[in-house]
């Protein structure tokens, strides 16, 4: 690391302990906490000349002009302070508590660091720890349920900048059956679901508001494409997913949700009330264990239910009853075969 690099790093740390007026640091706590960050941070220490060198050039007027005063302790010893309370060399105006929820959201996404698609979390979690002194050696309290494995996951990076910056794309697209498809779509929205991420495009040729939903894993492909972009301008993704489970969407727009009411038995019903189904879930009956769902059917919901099988019954609405019952029967059809 460069010397000036090195020397903006002492004067972000200097200036965090000068605005804290929690602690009282003498110059030893000084020396200490500046090369306590600057080891986890590049493996490199300072001595207390330095740092008394820095506090000089930090009040010198060529430097910050920093408000640094020192204050008496019991004997000889003296704590440094800013005497302006709002006072910050960066301007900072995030307090000491905020910076160490910030340090915490780092934490967090330092977790996704050596993923394929999130190597743009690298630097973000560098910037972040230069800002803000973020340490790069943490206890792991936190885990994601995640699959590194997934395939388009190098996909990410791309699409999240398309859709970001309007720019149509060409994918090489394989369907379940397996056929490729070359494919002209305009992004907008990603979302993950159950471990997967999918693409929401409007495909060339085709007409707001029906954009197709794209699994990254099938995408074998992705260039950039010269096809005049389209914005969307009539699907808003902060609402669209409110009515279903999943990324299926309804192909009628207007289409209102269905009230799906489903019974559980005693020793479930608890874990369902506990863990909701979906945001729009309701209890009907504690006596009967039923809740309510107020969503659109779609075989994300459909896979839902079958995951709770056999605790779960399906009362309304008749036809999406019935349509299960059949699909159960159809299963049940491959266990009644006699194999003797």
């Amino acid at each position: 690391m460069s010397a000036n690099k090195n020397a903006q790093l002492r004067y972000q740390i200097l200036d965090r302990c000068f605005s804290n007026f929690r602690r009282k640091y003498t110059i030893d706590d000084l020396v200490e906490e500046v090369n306590e960050k600057l080891y986890d941070l590049n493996g490199t220490e300072v001595s207390l000349r330095q740092i008394r060198e820095d506090i000089k050039f930090m009040r010198d007027s060529v430097g910050y002009n920093a408000p640094i005063e020192a204050y008496p302790l019991e004997g000889r010893k003296c704590y440094y302070r800013y005497a302006d309370r709002s006072f910050s060399i960066f301007n900072n105006e995030l307090s000491v508590e905020e910076v160490k929820s910030l340090s915490q959201t780092v934490n967090i996404l330092r977790r996704f660091r050596g993923m394929p698609s999130f190597n743009w979390i690298e630097e973000v979690v560098s910037n972040l720890e230069y800002r803000f002194g973020g340490k790069t050696v943490q206890e792991n309290v936190i885990s994601f349920d995640q699959n590194e494995r997934l395939r388009g996951l190098e996909h990410l990076p791309m699409l999240i900048d398309a859709a970001t910056n309007h720019q149509t794309l060409r994918l090489l697209y394989c369907s379940y059956k397996g056929i490729e498809h070359d494919i002209v779509v305009f992004p907008y929205h990603l979302k993950q679901y159950n471990n997967r991420w999918f693409l929401f495009a409007l495909e060339k040729g085709k007409k707001l508001p029906h954009v197709t939903t794209y699994a990254l894993d099938r995408i074998v492909k992705i260039s950039n494409d010269t096809t005049e972009y389209v914005p969307n301008t009539e699907v808003d993704f902060s609402q669209c997913f409110e009515d279903i489970v999943g990324v299926t969407m309804t192909a009628k727009r207007d289409a209102q949700p269905e009230k799906v009411v489903l019974r559980f038995t005693p020793g479930r019903f608890p874990y369902v009330v506990s863990k909701p189904l979906h945001s729009s879930q309701q209890i009907v009956s504690e006596e009967d264990c039923t809740i309510q769902l107020c969503v659109h059917p779609n075989h994300e919901l459909r896979n839902l239910i079958f995951s709770f099988i056999p605790d779960v019954e399906v009362l309304s609405p008749k036809w999406y009853r019935e349509e299960l019952k059949k699909k159960i029967e159809e299963n049940l059809k491959k266990y009644s075969i006699d194999e003797s």
